[in-house]
């Protein structure tokens, strides 16, 4: 479903009063009245302060919903991760082709560069994540869906494992590889969404499953987060 139409729907009904408003001013100028313009411009401004705390208060709830708030979840928390997780709102619900089979996971690899060490860990965002109805049990999407989470932790673990073959602490070169890496990741997960066709592609998700679980496993030494350089004071 395209959400514009809707919103511009509702835009028109909101503003309604405005444009009856407007037809009166327009009328009563040609008469030479000129007190309906000024009532209007007042009209107007009220109507105007009105609407933007709601669409600042919409834009803020799209983006992460601190109605029902959940903090992001390490990777750690992986096995525990289920639908209810996926606490985002969506005002005006979206659906992929026309199926209600539909939901979105929101991920990133968040880092802090300290004086001697780095952490980088993949992280899980309930609160901006979404699912088009929150009692469906269907297994193969959730299964697409957790493994954005597992892709963005595989693209962390990379990220450690050049970060850990550097000679030395250098935070120019630790925050190139985070960036890059970054784009490696946003990059693979769009052509994970492609080659399984969001999960519809039987065969392509399961191939996708099978290489990301085997380059986890090899990357299994870079599971935890900090990376330590004991050569720098």
């Amino acid at each position: 479903m395209n959400e514009n139409p809707i919103a511009i729907i509702l835009l028109l009904i909101y503003f309604s009063p405005v444009f009856y408003q407007l037809g009166i001013v327009i009328m009563e100028n040609k008469k030479g009245n000129k007190i309906p313009f000024k009532k209007f411009k007042k009209f107007l401004k009220y109507n105007v302060v009105i609407l933007i705390p709601i669409i600042v208060g919409f834009g803020i709830l799209s983006h992460t919903n601190f109605l029902n708030y959940e903090k992001p979840l390490t990777f750690d928390k992986y096995d525990q991760i289920t639908f209810e997780n996926f606490r985002g709102l969506e005002f005006f619900k979206r659906s992929l082709y026309d199926s209600e089979r539909f939901a979105y996971v929101v991920t990133s690899i968040d880092s802090n560069i300290d004086k001697n060490s780095v952490t980088v860990q993949s992280l899980f965002y309930p609160s901006r994540s979404f699912v088009y109805k929150k009692n469906t049990n269907n297994r193969e999407l959730l299964t697409h869906e957790k493994y954005h989470i597992k892709i963005t932790e595989l693209f962390a673990r990379k990220a450690k494992e050049k970060i850990s073959k550097l000679d030395r602490f250098e935070k120019d070169k630790i925050e190139g590889i985070i960036q890059q890496t970054k784009k490696e990741e946003r990059k693979f997960q769009s052509e994970y969404d492609y080659n399984t066709f969001h999960s519809y592609v039987l065969s392509e998700q399961k191939r996708y499953e099978k290489e990301i679980d085997s380059l986890l496993n090899l990357l299994i030494d870079y599971k935890e987060p900090k990376i330590e350089f004991y050569d720098k004071n």
